[in-house]
């Protein structure tokens, strides 16, 4: 079996200290902003359904998935990639597209205006059980910061989790998008891996 949303992070050896004051630089600016992890996701939640129907009510379901689909992904994979550097995946803010961060998509949602309303309730659960792993999430943040300090390195299993966490994410927001129809697994699994050739990389 596969699934039409991947992503593949790739994270180095060794990290470097001075990214973590990066990183707490940029959590204080957000947070003095009044952006949080918490709010973002919320006002994604609220927002994707809305911006789908609406493309899909003035432009046809069409339109939305091979017009506004391919553009809309591309922010979305890039929060993917600032998610990754905040979750000590990778080391490097992204600045443009990552090298390290690929997410990949199969465009394949058929929304209609009621089918992408309806996501609004449909992916609650999901949704939850996301945010219960964020809180283990955001300590293993925490352990993998100190053992940057103390040794450079962010042991496997913290990295495999978050990992997880990430794949998790995108493939519950490409279909709370409804770029694809396939409802997400409750896994952290990468095992419904498509071939590069069948994937649509944007």
């Amino acid at each position: 079996m596969t699934y039409p949303v991947q992503l593949d992070v790739r994270s180095p050896a060794r990290f470097e200290r001075i990214q973590l004051a990066l990183r707490f630089v940029i959590a204080i600016s957000l947070g003095w902003l009044g952006v949080t992890a918490g709010w973002l996701w919320w006002l994604l939640f609220l927002a994707l359904p809305v911006i789908a129907a609406t493309v899909v009510s003035t432009r046809g379901a069409k339109q939305y998935i091979e017009e506004a689909g391919p553009a809309l992904w591309r922010a979305l994979a890039w929060l993917l990639a600032f998610t990754a550097y905040m979750l000590l995946l990778v080391d490097r803010f992204p600045a443009g597209p990552s090298d390290d961060v690929r997410a990949d998509i199969q465009l394949d949602g058929h929304p209609t205006v009621g089918s992408a309303l309806v996501r609004l309730l449909l992916s609650i659960p999901s949704m939850l059980v996301l945010a219960l792993l964020g809180i283990v999430s955001a300590v293993l943040v925490v352990v993998g910061a100190l053992m940057i300090l103390i040794e450079c390195q962010v042991p496997s299993g913290i990295l495999a989790f978050q990992r997880g966490m990430l794949r998790w994410q995108a493939r519950l927001l490409g279909y709370h998008a409804s770029l694809i129809d396939e409802y997400p697994p409750f896994s952290f699994d990468d095992t419904h891996a498509r071939p590069d050739d069948h994937a649509r990389v944007l």
